[in-house]
């Protein structure tokens, strides 16, 4: 998850680049490398590198869980609650990473982690609530080919919605 999220936000590696900023073995580095390309997560670049230093990059589509499709399966129940239990951890360590890092003033302040606890929807309200929100990021998500500020930085953004059981009631 570490290697393919390097490769999405960063740009294209190699294996060396990969194992210095993971604080990993070039070996174990490449194993995984091998391992997310057999799946389709990520590809190399043919026309960078030489035999030895081989470049990788995310392939250009989207990829999207339906946990719906999973969750009922008893062969795949246990994979899944794993793999989305490492996600949350990971998103989590993104977050105190950014609030253990310096930063000035102009970025601290526009940056956010913020909850809403008095709302109360119903499922289609829930889902209604997550469309907008998605397609405020998509109009401000930038075309493949657009130029960047000169003092833009790549930034993350993570949104956790979900009901959740009431407490004290009978």
């Amino acid at each position: 998850m570490s290697i393919f999220e390097l490769l999405s936000l960063d740009g294209p590696a190699t294996a060396t680049k990969l194992a210095e900023r993971l604080g990993e073995n070039t070996g174990t580095i490449s194993r995984h490398l091998r391992h997310l390309a057999q799946h389709g997560f990520i590809e190399e670049e043919t026309d960078r590198g030489t035999k030895r230093e081989r470049w990788w990059r995310r392939v250009g589509v989207a990829n999207e869980l339906n946990i719906h499709d999973f969750r009922d399966d008893p062969d795949t129940r246990g994979a899944l609650s794993l793999y989305l239990r490492e996600l949350v951890q990971h998103y989590f360590s993104r977050v105190t990473n950014y609030l253990g890092e310096d930063w000035d003033d102009r970025w601290r302040s526009a940056g956010t982690v913020s909850d809403w606890r008095d709302l109360r929807l119903t499922p289609d309200q829930l889902a209604a609530l997550n469309a907008e929100l998605m397609a405020v990021i998509a109009r401000h998500t930038p075309a493949p080919d657009a130029e960047p500020g000169p003092d833009a930085l790549p930034v993350v953004v993570q949104l956790q919605s979900f009901p959740r059981k009431e407490r004290g009631t009978a």
